[in-house]
């Protein structure tokens, strides 16, 4: 039954009530000689206890038509605010919407609320520092094995590899037929050992890539363009001026190097390699340049993950990367992400 009809229904019964309790307590009071006369007398026609019975009636029909909306109403604005609470939304009621108590009820509820929403932030807060604990203990399980595998490849096959490079070197040297076709086969076999000598050390610096660790990003460069210019047959060059990032920003920056100088010993067969950081205006540009093979930019974009990958570290940071590579004339990667200035700085 609704508010409507249980009002409808309460004011007509409290209307009968009342019309019977005052017609008893009259003519109790006063007593009538004849009951005829109730149907006798009339009012507009009308008898005076038929007229009197529908007047109760009538007030009693609208009082509860009114009461049950206002009712209704009422609840409804309860209701609406129930509802939202269930879908997780705050809502609030207009002063003098509701009456005291309903008001009481709709502060709890609110209250009931806000502590709802307290526990989910801490059910998300908790599920939020388990997924990055777990994330952190699997980085932390990978690098290790990484790192392993990285210092068992270098203790084993670098060595050797080392070793033969050594020896094929001594052996086409001392070979007195330059023009024979055994002394060009030797040849083509010290090519292919310093070539995979390259592609080495391009799987150790992507098993066990160099981290900044507390340095800045101009440090690292400087680290990793010299230790692989002390173990690479390739000239080496680089422009880095000293530029405040962010830690982030740096990280990506110096990823993208090492995808980048990675695929150059793998793939370029280049003979020198230059790098540049510098800032110019509102642009942080890094610039790493090979005189290698090159490559189709296009073709290579769409099937290669580690281009991939530093198209979407520079635009994590805000930035773009854009690869030139032409035909045995080398290949040019440039990155420039805006900088952001710090909260400290200020244009001088």
């Amino acid at each position: 039954m609704s508010a409507i009809q249980r009002q409808l229904l309460w004011g007509i019964s409290l209307s009968l009530l009342q019309f019977f309790t005052l017609m008893i307590l009259f003519f109790t009071t006063f007593p009538l000689s004849d009951w005829r006369l109730l149907w006798e007398l009339e009012i507009f026609d009308v008898p005076f206890i038929v007229l009197s019975l529908s007047v109760s009636l009538t007030i009693g029909l609208l009082a509860g038509v009114v009461n049950g909306f206002v009712w209704r109403k009422q609840l409804r604005v309860v209701s609406n605010m129930l509802h939202d609470v269930e879908l997780g939304k705050s809502s609030s009621v207009p002063d003098g919407a509701l009456t005291h108590e309903l008001t009481a009820m709709t502060n709890r509820v609110t209250n009931i609320h806000k502590q709802m929403t307290e526990q989910t932030k801490i059910s998300q807060k908790m599920a939020n520092e388990k997924v990055e604990d777990q994330e952190k203990r699997i980085q932390e399980i990978v690098s290790q094995e990484r790192n392993r595998l990285a210092r068992e490849l270098h203790d084993s096959v670098s060595q050797q590899l080392f070793a033969a490079s050594m020896l094929m070197s001594a052996i086409t040297e001392t070979r007195e037929e330059i023009n024979s076709s055994e002394t060009k086969q030797l040849k083509m076999v010290e090519e292919m050992i310093n070539q995979s000598q390259l592609e080495m050390r391009a799987l150790l610096l992507h098993l066990r890539p160099i981290a900044l660790k507390g340095k800045s990003l101009q440090e690292g460069m400087k680290e990793l363009l010299i230790e692989l210019s002390q173990k690479v047959p390739m000239d080496i060059t680089w422009k880095v001026e000293h530029i405040l990032l962010d830690k982030g920003v740096e990280d990506h920056l110096f990823r993208i190097l090492q995808e980048s100088v990675s695929n150059t010993l793998r793939h370029a067969k280049a003979t020198s390699l230059d790098v540049l950081l510098v800032q110019r205006d509102d642009l942080i540009i890094l610039r790493v340049v090979d005189d290698g093979k090159g490559f189709d930019v296009e073709t290579e974009k769409a099937g290669s993950y580690g281009l991939q990958n530093m198209y979407e570290r520079a635009l994590e940071i805000g930035g773009m990367m854009k690869i030139v590579s032409l035909k045995d004339k080398g290949t040019r990667l440039e990155v420039k992400v805006p900088f952001v200035k710090g909260e400290g700085e200020s244009d001088d």
